[in-house]
């Protein structure tokens, strides 16, 4: 029988390599059958479709019993997000499956919610290094008196650490001005801490004083969340149109910053 997403729980095949990690899972429903993650960024290229094809065996998944497809759309590595949303299109348009673009930043976010509910509020700020003292990243809200919902309440982009710093301890001492229960907001900074790790303790010294917990939550892009999110998406019709579909590249890269500087230089020369 061929693969419907009026099924009961749907099989979405998920892949992102936005980031160094190569990941990828096959989920069903919220059941995940099955995941692969590969820190070989070099062959991201090389690899991504035969580890795909060799996971969806493992899991006993053809072509034909696949409901769809969800890719990481980005922000991250330009030259990654290219590969993982072209080969995404590509089966998509091979196999007639609908495809959905998720966003990088919120997979490595989700991979973050833990499974205890403590009754507090929980912001998960995702980190990815963009060199120079930026970063990208976007901010979800879930539990406490939103219950459990998960809810974004900043965009993906591409911040100055050290602004971004400034500016979640602004809104989490406005939160606590409103809530009486010292520890009543919990803030969960994961992805890639490395580079900023001394801004991260900053957010940590200006959260103390307001009675707000700040952890730091080393992490990797995992497939299961790409999967999971992606899955609940297509599962409310939400889609990409396969041909147009491309991804959140953020900000220009290096080269095309360089290239209008030349021509805009060369024009003032006239």
């Amino acid at each position: 029988m061929k693969g419907t997403l009026g099924a009961a729980k749907p099989i979405v095949a998920a892949l992102d390599t936005s980031t160094a990690a190569m990941a990828m899972a096959i989920v069903r429903g919220d059941e995940v059958l099955g995941e692969v993650q590969s820190m070989a960024e070099r062959n991201h290229s090389v690899e991504v479709v035969s580890k795909l094809k060799a996971l969806m065996a493992d899991c006993g998944v053809t072509a034909d019993t696949l409901d769809g497809i969800a890719v990481g759309r980005g922000p991250g590595s330009y030259t990654g997000m290219r590969i993982g949303v072209t080969v995404a299109k590509t089966l998509a348009w091979a196999w007639n499956k609908p495809i959905v673009g998720v966003s990088s930043l919120e997979a490595l976010a989700y991979g973050s919610v833990s499974a205890e509910a403590d009754g507090s509020e929980h912001w998960y700020v995702p980190l990815m290094d963009a060199r120079r003292g930026q970063v990208y990243t976007a901010a979800w809200a879930a539990g406490g008196e939103i219950n459990t919902t998960w809810v974004r309440f900043a965009p993906d982009a591409i911040r100055l650490m050290a602004d971004w710093v400034d500016e979640l301890a602004d809104r989490a001492s406005a939160y606590s001005e409103f809530h009486e229960d010292e520890g009543s907001l919990t803030i969960v900074v994961c992805g890639d801490l490395e580079k900023h790790e001394d801004e991260a303790a900053r957010l940590q010294q200006l959260c103390e004083a307001s009675g707000v917990r700040v952890l730091l939550s080393p992490s990797l892009m995992e497939g299961r969340s790409s999967a999971l999110l992606g899955a609940a998406r297509l599962a409310r019709g939400e889609r990409e149109d396969v041909h147009s579909f491309v991804p959140n590249y953020t900000q220009l890269t290096e080269a095309e910053v360089k290239l209008r500087e030349k021509q805009a230089a060369e024009r003032d020369s006239r």
